[in-house]
């Protein structure tokens, strides 16, 4: 196995050693410069990021690998006579800022016009103040990182003696700074750090094995908590050996909370209003329609600073907002950017996203929730309240099995058996299958035990009657 030492690398052809970075005030006046370049007649908006991430994993008791990338660019629209032209570059050297410009406005002129084509224009709404970074984080040295991760799979390793191996044991973290300034009159900034400890482990008893994968996330890196990865990732894994083919039949299903996160990302993605306008959602045409249990309130708000996907403006300089996109079970309307909103003849959303410099925006969901309900998973409540049926604590196949644009859900599951209100002997290789329209109108529960991971959606207990489920 690999030492610390010799696997240490640096993956970002980006990084300058020993060459400051710019700050948040210095990508603006970079932005400023670039968009004072516009020609006559054009709309122009520049983006410029930077950024560093560290992710370590251990194995074994050693370092596997060990990264450390800083990254920079800036991504160039001009808009002229409706044709947009884009271009990037991952770099902020001056010769390189004019050139992407330059080839911008090149690309322009090969577009085809499209009258809804524009850039954000300031709407009024101002920015929610939301504090979403750890000064401390840059200075927590290397080294640390390190012995955290080592930490966490020597602790997952020890936890219980049914663990067999630990797979994977990783530390990362990241920064990221974003100025945008355009010529519509838009100029913000915002930066965000986040990290994250995961761990997956290995159970075994006899000739059986299960996997199970904890995690933590935090702004920085003292809120992260080894112990509650740890945990998390035994548990799932020991309480699934011994695991037999499950029943066929109806019944209530409640999902784990981590499923529920998987569930609403891809509802989100019917809710997109680029979707709706190309027919690609299940939602086309039903605002104002009952689409859900009357005790379902779905919510976007990324003015969350607990929501991983927190931010305080959008990707185009729009402040975020809170979008109530389903209350009481009636669908309220959908996520707008600024073209996908002149086609639907709305306002913006304030709902870009972006993937970085490097890409354009679209709508999209940043902070999905449903809107709790009084009680826990546990046996004192959503257990309780459901007495039989079926804990899914793992799904596969979803992105062949799931589809937003028809609705249709048929997945394979693993979990355990709901009895008296309580878990009970594990299964696996069972099919879980329904539609997304009837899963909604079917919530039987909704957890209070918001989680927020990774993604675009809060993890909780959700609950759905009169599912079908199939052993395999």
């Amino acid at each position: 196995m690999s030492t610390a030492t010799d696997t240490a690398r640096t993956t970002a052809e980006h990084r300058r050693v020993g060459v400051p970075q710019p700050d948040a005030d210095e990508l603006l006046a970079i932005a400023d410069r670039v968009a004072g370049w516009a020609g006559t007649g054009e709309e122009v908006e520049v983006y410029v990021a930077r950024g560093d991430e560290t992710e370590v994993r251990a194995y074994a008791g050693e370092v596997e690998s060990l990264t450390s990338a800083t990254s920079a660019g800036i991504g160039v629209r001009v808009v002229a006579d409706h044709r947009l032209g884009f271009a990037w570059a991952g770099s902020l050297d001056e010769s390189v800022l004019a050139e992407t410009l330059a080839e911008a406005q090149d690309n322009a002129t090969f577009a085809t016009p499209d009258e809804h084509v524009q850039l954000a224009s300031p709407d009024g709404v101002a920015a929610v103040p939301i504090d979403l970074w750890d000064e401390t984080l840059a200075s927590v040295p290397t080294t640390e990182k390190v012995e955290l991760a080592l930490a966490l799979e020597a602790q997952a390793r020890g936890a219980d003696p049914r663990i067999r191996q630990v797979s994977s044991a990783d530390y990362g973290d990241g920064s990221v700074e974003v100025a945008l300034v355009s010529t519509t009159g838009i100029r913000a900034s915002s930066r965000k750090t986040s990290g994250y400890l995961s761990v997956g482990v290995i159970a075994g008893d006899g000739d059986a094995s299960q996997t199970g994968g904890g995690f933590s996330v935090g702004r920085g890196f003292e809120g992260l908590d080894p112990d509650k990865a740890t945990a998390d990732a035994v548990q799932r894994a020991v309480r699934l050996l011994g695991a037999t083919k499950g029943p066929s039949g109806r019944s209530t299903v409640v999902f784990d909370r981590r499923i529920a996160t998987t569930l609403l990302s891809v509802v989100s993605s019917a809710l997109s209003g680029e979707a709706v306008a190309k027919g690609r959602s299940f939602f086309a045409g039903r605002i104002g329609e009952l689409v859900g249990d009357p005790g379902l309130t779905l919510v976007d708000d990324p003015t969350d600073p607990r929501a991983y996907g927190a931010a305080a403006y959008d990707a185009e300089g729009l402040a975020c907002r809170r979008n109530v996109l389903i209350d009481a079970g009636v669908l309220q309307g959908f996520l707008y950017d600024t073209v996908s909103a002149s086609r639907a003849g709305v306002s913006s959303t304030g709902s870009a996203v972006r993937g970085g410099f490097s890409g354009t925006p679209g709508p999209g969901c940043r902070a999905l929730t449903l809107a709790p309900g009084p009680e826990g998973y546990d046996e004192d409540g959503v257990l309780a309240a459901v007495g039989e049926g079926l804990f899914v604590q793992s799904m596969t196949g979803v992105h062949s099995g799931v589809n937003p644009i028809s609705g249709d859900f048929s997945v394979g599951a693993e979990g355990l058996m709901i009895r008296d209100g309580k878990l009970a002997e594990p299964v696996r290789e069972i099919t879980v299958a329904s539609t997304l329209q009837r899963i909604l109108l079917s919530l039987v529960a909704v957890g209070s035990d918001v989680e927020w991971l990774p993604g675009i959606a809060a993890g909780q207990t959700l609950a759905v009657g009169d599912m079908q489920i199939s052993g395999i």
